[in-house]
C-alpha cells in the first residue's frame, strides 16, 4: 500500500520535532504536515486527508479533544492517537475512540510500538484467528422491501439487502452496497437509523451502521474499539467495546 500519511499537532515546536525524526525512521510513514493550533489541525486533515493524526491535548484556538471530535465527523476512519504532558485525559479519549493515548516524556520505542500496530492495521497483517475476539456468525434472515434514498442527483430505491454500511464521511451520510455502490445523501445517521429495520441494521458507532448479515470478523483496534470488516466490500467499520458486548449479547 502506500505511505501512511501522518499529521503531527502540537503547539510545541521541540515536540513537533521529536515526532517528525520518529515518523522519519517508521518504515512505511511519512509525514503529511505539523500544525501549531486546532483551527490549522482541522484545515489540514481536510485538505490533505491524512491516516494518523498526533493530537496534543491542550492547543492554542481549540483542544485536541474537540479537533479530534471534529476529525471524527469528518472522516471516522481517521486514527487518533493523543500525545500530550496531561494524564487526566484518557476518559475524554476514550470519548473519541483514540488509537492510543502517549504521555510526556514517552520513549521513542513506545512511539514506534504504536507505529506497528497501525501500520499491521492499515495493511491488513493482523490476524482474525490470532487476536480477534469471538467472530460473531449467526444464521440471520434477510429483509425484504427497499430504501428510498433522496440524495443531490435525484431519487434512488435501493434493496436493503444490498446494503452493507452506512457510514459519517466528510460531513455526510454515506451508503456502501453490493458491487462497489456508494450513495451520498443529506440524511444524518440517525435518520437513517430509524429507517433500516433494527432486527438486521446495527448502530455499532456513533459513526457506523452495519448490515448483520455481512460481518466477516472482528478484531482489535487500539485500546476501546474493534474494527468490523463486511463481506462484500473493502469499508471498514468501528465498534465501540460497550457496542461489541451488546451484539455478543444478541447472538448469544
Amino acid at each position: 500500500m502506500d505511505e501512511i500519511r501522518v499529521l503531527v499537532a502540537d503547539d510545541d515546536a521541540g515536540m513537533r520535532t521529536v515526532l517528525r525524526h520518529i515518523i522519519d525512521k517508521a518504515e512505511g510513514f511519512q509525514l503529511a504536515g505539523e500544525a501549531q493550533d486546532g483551527l490549522e489541525t482541522l484545515r489540514l486533515v481536510e485538505t490533505m486527508k491524512p491516516n494518523v493524526v498526533f493530537l496534543d491535548v491542550e492547543m492554542p484556538k481549540m483542544s485536541g479533544v474537540d479537533c479530534a471530535r471534529s476529525i471524527q465527523d469528518m472522516n471516522p476512519a481517521t486514527i487518533i492517537l493523543f500525545a500530550t504532558a496531561h494524564d487526566d485525559y484518557m476518559s475524554d479519549a476514550f470519548e473519541v475512540y483514540a488509537f492510543d493515548y502517549l504521555v510526556k516524556p514517552f520513549k521513542v520505542e513506545r512511539v514506534m510500538q504504536t507505529l506497528d500496530r497501525i501500520r499491521d492495521r492499515l495493511t491488513c497483517r493482523v490476524s482474525p484467528q490470532e487476536e480477534a475476539p469471538r467472530a460473531v456468525n449467526a444464521d440471520r434472515k434477510p429483509v425484504d422491501g427497499r430504501l428510498m434514498l433522496r440524495h443531490r442527483e435525484g431519487v434512488s430505491f435501493i434493496d436493503l439487502n444490498d446494503v452493507l454500511l452506512v457510514q459519517r464521511e466528510d460531513r455526510a451520510t454515506v451508503l456502501y452496497t453490493k458491487d462497489d455502490g456508494r450513495f451520498v445523501t443529506g440524511d444524518s445517521l440517525t435518520e437513517m437509523e430509524e429507517r433500516l429495520p433494527e432486527q438486521v441494521f446495527f448502530r455499532c458507532h456513533k459513526s457506523y451502521i452495519i448490515n448483520l448479515n455481512h460481518i466477516r470478523d472482528i478484531t482489535p483496534y487500539g485500546r476501546w474499539t474493534y474494527v468490523v470488516r463486511l463481506q462484500g466490500t473493502k469499508h471498514d467499520a468501528l465498534i465501540t467495546h460497550e457496542k461489541y458486548e451488546e451484539l455478543e449479547r444478541m447472538f448469544r
